[in-house]
Order: structure tokens, then C-alpha cells, then sequence
């Protein structure tokens, strides 16, 4: 009896015991359960988000670039493109064999795409390719099943409407390399483009925007559902540039395939208004990719349509630089407007004879003369009077042999030399011979045609020192406008000389003899002055003088002269100014004349409005003193200048 009730009594203590650790183990459950769900409830909700949404970043817009008329040059097209994200992929390598079962992708576009993925981290997406059409789209959509961590993602390409005339202003776009990555997560998105040329690359900064995001909802392949948020990001900047797009198109249409170069440029504001370099190339190409061969062809054409020949070719300016002679020799005073020089077509000077272009030489001749005849031994003789010192203080004063800040990247400085910089670059003292072919503008003197151009503007405005841009907000690389209106500098120099020069450069055009008379504008109120200049890439020997000169056509390419022109229009009240240089072209009268007329034509034809940030006070400019022989038009034909 006791046995059974110590039995029994056993047998209480230990279900006691089971039920309170059920009860301590349930509470303690419970406890837990509501630690999860209610208290932590916010951090797993967010961890269980996690798992199934991904926090995208939006690649924003790039800036539109527009002319002065508000024609976009360099906008966005619409681009579907295909990723591959080797965290998702498992074997990117088996994958992407897969894909090339479904749209085209060559085995050398694989082995960059492979050699990307390994190059990045595991969660980035790799482009594979661009520019997908619908059926390329719909065909990887059907196959989405058997193509892990492939997806379609829809975005924007840069795309240029006007090519072959844009481009060397432009630039163009092209994919980041490792040495640009910045730490900016924008620069690692697929298909993200940077500028690498030109305004694309200046202004880089300013068109490229900031980024947005978007939250969307993935499936266990890492394929998008659906979109739950977005925040959109800030589209890059627009630019507005001074150049009127279908002056630009005409002038690539005149210079057609010719090694060459045409700056136009307002001579009051500095607005350039068209700047061409031909030939040209295909700013997409690079925007998509080049080929090797393609790489090629652009790099071994010796016309060398790569570089921006208005800023970057340096030439000999030929007798465009007599007028930059010409006022040194003036304000030095070691000549006057009417003195008379004898040229019997050439001059010796010790052992060597300095011939001009007139193999029978000119007779006797006053500065004016001079310039409009482009008489080579007048300029001998005032050059030697005046010395190389002058001369390029002169020239520097009107842009010449040195940067002129153009908001493009490779500009060349031209160069003007001096007895110092011979010394210190060459080592040995400068000769008078070289003052001599200094002063037709040949020998050591080095010119580019934005430089050109912006010496033409100084001299039809007046002597103002205007400077060239290309932009009409004048934008920093941030985006933020740093031009204010502002006065010119006046370039010290006397008002009659250069009334004088500017005199002669319309006799050059429109009186009997001036060489480029054959191309002189007669439509009323549209007459422009200017200067040919005719500048020799090889020298001619004494032989070949004697059985007479091989004719420039006959020469190889690369040994044919350089043909120049400046000119500014209309005569009464200079507004605009030119340059053109076709290089190994010929004769300046007979090759660069005539596109400068039509040039001039068509840009006043057009009337171009001045740009409202230059100031009407630095823009007043005394009308030049016309004469009535000065402004006579005359019939065809020339000589070379």
C-alpha cells in the first residue's frame, strides 16, 4: 500500500516536472515567436525584401547638343541591350554559348565579354550586346528559361544626325576604360558612355547628369518582375553651340574630299559660326565600336581625318601673313603707305637669291600695291627693314603663334619665331635670309586656320581683340555659365594702318590686278576683301627654275603647295570673317578663293544674329574708309597670290 502511494507520488513529481520544462519550453517559444514577428518585425521584413528586390541605378539622359537655331547635333536613341551578371549565370561561358544559339554574338565579341566578366565584380552586368531588334528581344525572352543571368535591359545610345560635318566639333562618346573608372557606380553600368573627343569630352561633366534608381521585385533567376519605386535622376545639361548647322553642311559639301579646313567666325563677338575639317569620319562607329579595320583605315589615310585641322593643322600662312608685315613695318616706320619698291622678280641677299612668285618681276610698287599683287620682294625688303622681333610681336597681337583657349581639346599654338627662340630651341643665331622668307609668311612661321581666322577678324573689326568659342552659354565643364558682357581690348595699334591693310585687302578682290579678283563677290553690299596666300612644302631648286618649274599639279600629293584665303564681308561694315586652307591644294587664288566667296555668300545670305552676351559698346566698330577704286569689281582671271 505505502509501495503504491510512493509509486504514485514518484510518478506526480516527475509529469510536474515534465509540464513546467513543456511550459518553459512553449513560453520560451512564444517569447521568440514574438521577439520575430513583432519586435524585429521591421529588420526581417527588410532582410526578406532583400532577397526578392534589387535596388537598380538609372543611368540619366545625356545633354542634347544644338546649334544656334536650336537643331540638335548630338541627341539619344532608344537601345536595348543584352546583359549577362555572372553571379546569376553560374558558367558565364556556357551561357553565352546558349545565347548564340538564339541571336548573333561573334567568338571575338565572346572572348571580350568573358574577359570583362572575370575583370569585374560578380554582381555587375557585362554588356553583350547593343542595338537589339524586336526579334533579337522577343527571341531571348522565349528563352529566358534555359539563359541563367542573361536579361534585356532598355536604355539610350548616343547618336550624332549630321556626321560627317559635326564630328570634329563634337567629338564623340566610347565605353569607360579601367584607367577613367573614378569610383563613380555610373561610369561601371553597362553600356554607359563617357566624351572622348571634342565638346562630348570638354563638356563631359555637364552633359553627363546624375543618376536615379529604380526598386524592383526578381525571380529566382534574378529576372525583373516588376517595378515598386523609382527616383529619377537628373538629365544632363543641353548646350547650345554658335555654329549654324546648315552653313556647316554646306561648306563640308564644298570642301568634299579635300584635305582642308574652313573657319567662319562673327568678327565682333568671336562666335565661331562654322568650323570644317575634311575629310571627315563617323562619330557612331566609335559610339558602337571600331573595328580593326576600320581603326586602320581612319589611322593610315594620309589626309588624316582623325585630326581637327582648324585647330590642330599648322601651315605656313603664305602671303596671308603680309598684312601682319605690313602693320609692323607701318608702325615701326621704317616704311610708308606710298613708298615705291622695285621688284624685278627677285632679290639677293650674299650668295642667295629670294625669287618672287612673278618670275619677271612687278616694277616698281607702294605697300598697297604690294599687298594686292602679293608682290614677294616688296615684303623682302620691309621684312628686312623691320626685323623677325617685330614681326611676331605684331602677329601675337592678332592670335598669331600661340593658344587661343577654344572650348576644344588639342589645340596647337602655331609659332611665331624670334632670335631668342632660335637660340634657345636650335641653339644657333637666327640669319637675315630667314627674316626675308619670315616675311611672305614661309619658313619657321606656323599657322592654324582658327588662327587664321581670328587675325582676319581683328583687322575688319577695327583692331578688337576678340577671342573664338564655340559655345553660346559659355558653360564651364560643370555646367555652369561663366561669360558675363564684357568690352574688347583694343590691340595697340594705329587706326590708319590698319584702315590702310584693310583697304588693300578689298583691292585684293575687287581691283584690277588684286589676285583674287576672278572670285570677287558682286552682289551688291555683299563684297568682301581678303588675301590669297600660296604656301611651298617643297623647295624649288636652281635647276628647276632654269628648265622651268615642275606645274603643282604634277608634283605628288605631298609635295603640293597649300592653297590659303582670308576674308572678311561685306567691305562697309565687316561682319564676318573666313579662313580656308586646302592643303597641298594648289594656288591660293585659284583653289581657296573661290570657296571663300561662296562661304561669305552664304553665311550673309543667312544673316546670322550676333550673340546677345557681347556687349553693343565692345561691338561699335568704325566702318573702314572704302575708296571708290578700292571698291570697283573687276573682271576674271589672275595670278597666283
Amino acid at each position: 500500500m505505502h509501495r503504491d502511494q510512493d509509486r504514485q507520488k514518484f510518478f506526480n513529481r516527475r509529469m510536474a516536472i515534465l509540464a513546467g520544462g513543456k511550459a518553459l519550453l512553449l513560453s520560451a517559444l512564444v517569447g521568440r515567436m514574438y521577439y520575430l514577428q513583432v519586435i524585429e518585425a521591421d529588420k526581417y521584413k527588410t532582410l526578406a525584401d532583400e532577397n526578392r528586390i534589387n535596388l537598380k541605378l538609372l543611368p540619366p539622359p545625356r545633354g542634347y547638343v544644338i546649334d544656334r537655331r536650336g537643331l540638335p547635333v548630338a541627341e539619344n536613341r532608344q537601345n536595348y541591350r543584352v546583359l549577362v551578371v555572372r553571379e546569376q549565370a553560374g558558367d558565364v561561358e556556357a551561357t553565352l554559348e546558349r545565347l548564340r544559339e538564339v541571336i548573333e554574338v561573334g567568338e571575338g565579341e565572346k572572348r571580350r565579354i568573358l574577359r570583362e566578366v572575370r575583370r569585374k565584380r560578380s554582381f555587375v552586368p557585362v554588356t553583350v550586346r547593343e542595338n537589339l531588334n524586336w526579334e533579337e528581344v522577343a527571341r531571348i525572352e522565349v528563352n529566358a528559361p534555359d539563359l541563367p543571368g542573361i536579361s534585356i535591359d532598355e536604355g539610350q545610345s548616343r547618336h550624332y544626325p549630321y556626321p560627317e560635318s559635326t564630328a570634329h566639333i563634337l567629338g564623340y562618346v566610347a565605353a569607360v576604360s579601367e584607367k577613367e573608372l573614378s569610383g563613380d557606380p555610373l561610369l561601371e553600368l553597362p553600356g554607359f558612355r563617357i566624351g572622348k573627343a571634342g565638346i562630348e569630352r570638354v563638356y563631359d561633366l555637364a552633359l553627363r547628369g546624375t543618376g536615379g534608381n529604380s526598386q524592383v521585385e526578381v525571380n529566382a533567376f534574378g529576372r525583373v518582375i516588376r517595378e515598386l519605386a523609382r527616383t529619377e535622376g537628373q538629365p544632363g545639361q543641353e548646350i547650345a553651340l554658335t555654329i549654324d548647322l546648315q552653313l556647316q553642311e554646306m561648306i563640308t559639301r564644298r570642301l568634299a574630299d579635300e584635305s582642308a579646313s574652313v573657319v567662319v567666325i562673327d568678327v565682333h563677338s568671336g562666335e565661331i559660326l562654322a568650323m570644317v575639317s575634311t575629310p571627315s569620319f563617323d562619330p557612331n562607329a566609335f559610339n558602337r565600336g571600331l573595328s580593326v579595320e576600320e581603326w586602320r583605315a581612319l589611322t593610315s589615310n594620309p589626309k588624316s581625318p582623325l585630326s581637327n585641322k582648324a585647330i590642330a593643322g599648322q601651315y605656313a600662312p603664305g602671303s596671308t601673313f603680309k598684312m601682319v608685315v605690313a602693320l609692323a613695318a607701318l608702325e615701326k616706320g621704317v616704311v610708308s603707305p606710298g613708298q615705291k619698291i622695285f621688284c624685278k622678280g627677285s632679290v639677293d641677299l650674299g650668295n642667295a637669291t629670294f625669287h618672287c612668285w612673278k618670275k619677271h618681276g612687278h616694277g616698281w610698287m607702294d605697300l598697297k600695291q604690294a599687298i594686292a599683287q602679293s608682290c614677294d620682294v616688296y615684303f623682302y625688303e620691309i621684312a628686312k627693314r623691320t626685323g623677325i622681333d617685330t614681326i611676331s610681336a605684331m602677329a601675337r597681337r592678332f592670335g598669331l603663334g600661340q593658344r587661343l583657349g577654344i572650348d576644344l581639346p588639342g589645340e596647337k599654338g602655331g609659332l611665331m619665331p624670334t632670335r631668342d627662340w632660335k637660340n634657345a630651341t636650335i641653339g644657333v643665331p637666327w640669319q637675315v635670309g630667314e627674316t626675308l622668307i619670315s616675311g611672305i609668311g614661309q619658313g619657321f612661321v606656323l599657322t592654324t586656320p582658327l588662327q587664321l581666322a581670328v587675325m582676319t577678324a581683328r583687322l575688319a573689326n577695327g583692331g578688337f581683340a576678340v577671342t573664338p568659342y564655340l559655345t553660346r552659354d559659355m558653360i564651364d565643364e560643370n555646367g555652369v555659365s561663366v561669360r558675363k558682357p564684357h568690352e574688347l581690348a583694343r590691340i595697340k595699334v594705329a587706326p590708319r594702318h590698319l584702315d590702310f591693310v584693310r583697304n588693300a585687302m578689298v583691292e585684293v578682290v575687287n581691283g584690277p590686278r588684286g589676285t583674287a579678283r576672278s572670285s570677287a563677290i558682286t552682289e551688291k553690299g555683299f563684297e568682301m576683301g581678303g588675301k590669297t596666300g600660296t604656301a611651298q612644302v617643297r623647295r624649288i631648286s636652281k635647276s628647276e627654275r632654269e628648265v622651268g618649274v615642275v606645274k603643282n599639279k604634277d608634283l605628288p600629293w605631298l609635295e603640293r603647295d597649300h592653297a590659303l584665303f582670308v576674308g572678311f564681308a561685306p567691305v562697309e561694315k565687316p561682319r564676318y570673317a573666313v579662313s580656308v586652307v586646302v592643303g597641298h591644294g594648289g594656288g591660293g587664288s585659284s583653289v581657296a578663293a573661290p570657296i571663300a566667296r561662296d562661304v561669305l555668300k552664304e553665311v550673309q545670305r543667312r544673316g546670322l544674329e550676333r550673340d546677345p552676351a557681347v556687349s553693343e559698346k565692345s561691338a561699335r566698330i568704325a566702318d573702314p574708309p572704302v575708296s571708290e577704286k578700292s571698291a570697283r569689281i573687276a573682271g576674271p582671271g589672275g595670278p597666283e597670290g
